[in-house]
């Protein structure tokens, strides 16, 4: 990850959103704390499905099976 302050962000706009589309990700600054992260529009998408994915998992794990019960062929094609 690549790390640039934010006037610097602000003088080099076009290239640094050439680097992103590359797969790069750039956490901005200001006075030396982060305030931003800057990342191809993809990568965030497919980050927050695989964390909603994890989520939905860990729930579903936790979560004891009631009202289950062995069911016929007939049953289920009914």
């Amino acid at each position: 990850m690549k790390t640039i302050s934010a006037a610097e962000a602000n003088r080099h706009f076009s290239s640094l959103l050439r680097e992103v589309s590359r797969g790069v990700r750039i956490t901005v600054t200001s006075r030396g704390k982060p305030v931003a992260t800057i990342s191809a529009a993809d990568q965030i998408g497919r980050r927050e499905r695989v964390a909603a994915r994890r989520a939905l998992l860990s729930r579903l794990r936790a979560t004891p099976a009631t009202g289950t019960r062995n069911w016929s062929r007939d049953e289920l094609y009914e």
